[in-house]
C-alpha cells in the first residue's frame, strides 16, 4: 500500500495498469496472427468474443429478474458475424430478422409475464452485440480485408490511450458524471488529437488512402468509441453492476474491452465502404 493507502498496482483512473497491459498485449498478439494468416481464423475470435459478451449479458440481466433468451442469442453470436462475411450485409439482416422471430417464440414458453421486458432485452442485446459486431466481418471480407480491420482496431485503441492519459495528467471537467465521472472533456480532446494522428498515419501506410481521410476516420470513430463507452457504463449503472465480469486482468468483462469497438465496427465500415468502396473483387 502506498501512503495515501491506495495499491500501487492502480492508476489514477483506476485501473490495474499491469494486468491492463499485460491483457491487451495478449489479446493484440492473438488479433495479428488470425488476421494476416488465414482470415477465417480471426472470425472464430470474434465469435468467441460475441458468445462470452453475451453470457455476460445473459448473467447481468439475469441478476435484475430479466430472463434473455439465451440460446437464441448464442445462436445468433454465431451465425450474424458467419453470415456477414461469407454472403453480406442483406444476409446478415434477414439472420437478424429470424434472431427476432426467434426470440419472439422462444420466450412465449415461459408464459406472459415479463414477456415485453424479456423480449425487449433480448433483441437489444442482439442488435447491440452479434450483429453491429459482425460488420467487422464485412470489414474483413475485402480484398484489403485485413489492412481495414487493422487500422479500424489501431483507431480505437487510440482512442482508449488518448483518452486516458489526456484524462489522467489534465482530466478535471467531466462530460457526464453521473454517468462516468472519469471521463473527461480533456480526455475526449486527448482522444481526438491521437486518433486523428494514428488515422492519418495509417490511411496512408496501410490503406493507400488520403492522409485527409484519416483524419476524419480518427475524429468520427472518436466520437462513436466515447458514446460507446457511455452506452455500456449506462447501461451497467442500470444493471447494478461495476463490469460485466473479472474474465480479463486489467478490464473487467469481455464487454468492458467491446463496449467502443462494437460501435465503432459499424461505422469504420460505413467510412471505409465511403472513403475506399467495397473493396470486393
Amino acid at each position: 500500500m502506498t501512503d495515501d493507502g491506495s495499491s500501487p498496482q492502480k492508476s489514477r483512473a483506476g485501473r490495474n495498469l499491469p494486468a491492463a497491459i499485460g491483457s491487451g498485449l495478449g489479446l493484440g498478439a492473438i488479433v495479428l496472427v488470425t488476421l494476416f494468416t488465414v482470415k477465417w481464423t480471426f472470425g472464430v475470435v470474434v465469435v468467441v468474443a460475441l458468445l462470452l459478451a453475451v453470457h455476460e449479458f445473459v448473467l447481468a440481466f439475469g441478476g435484475r429478474g430479466i430472463k434473455v433468451a439465451r440460446t437464441p442469442l448464442l445462436l445468433a453470436s454465431v451465425l450474424l458475424p458467419v453470415t456477414a462475411f461469407v454472403w453480406g450485409l442483406s444476409a446478415e439482416v434477414v439472420v437478424l430478422g429470424i434472431t427476432v422471430l426467434f426470440v419472439l417464440f422462444w420466450r412465449i414458453r415461459k408464459g406472459t409475464e415479463g414477456y415485453v421486458r424479456d423480449v425487449s432485452a433480448s433483441i437489444f442485446v442482439a442488435a447491440y452485440v452479434p450483429f453491429l459486431a459482425g460488420f467487422v466481418m464485412l470489414t474483413l471480407a475485402a480484398d484489403n480485408g485485413p489492412q481495414r480491420v487493422l487500422v479500424f482496431i489501431l483507431l480505437t485503441t487510440a482512442n482508449d490511450i488518448g483518452g486516458y492519459a489526456a484524462g489522467v495528467f489534465f482530466g478535471k471537467h467531466p462530460i457526464a458524471a453521473q454517468i462516468s465521472p472519469k471521463k473527461s472533456w480533456e480526455g475526449l480532446a486527448g482522444s481526438l488529437v491521437l486518433q486523428s494522428i494514428v488515422g492519418a498515419a495509417s490511411f496512408v501506410l496501410l490503406l493507400d488512402a488520403p492522409w485527409w481521410q484519416g483524419v476524419i476516420a480518427g475524429l468520427v470513430l472518436s466520437v462513436t468509441a466515447t458514446a460507446g463507452d457511455f452506452a455500456e457504463s449506462a447501461i451497467k449503472r442500470d444493471l447494478g453492476v461495476k463490469d460485466m465480469s473479472s474474465l480479463l486482468p486489467g478490464h473487467g468483462g469481455m464487454m468492458d474491452r467491446l463496449d467502443s469497438l462494437i460501435p465503432n465496427a459499424f461505422t469504420s465500415w460505413v467510412l471505409f465502404t465511403l472513403f475506399l468502396g467495397s473493396g470486393l473483387g
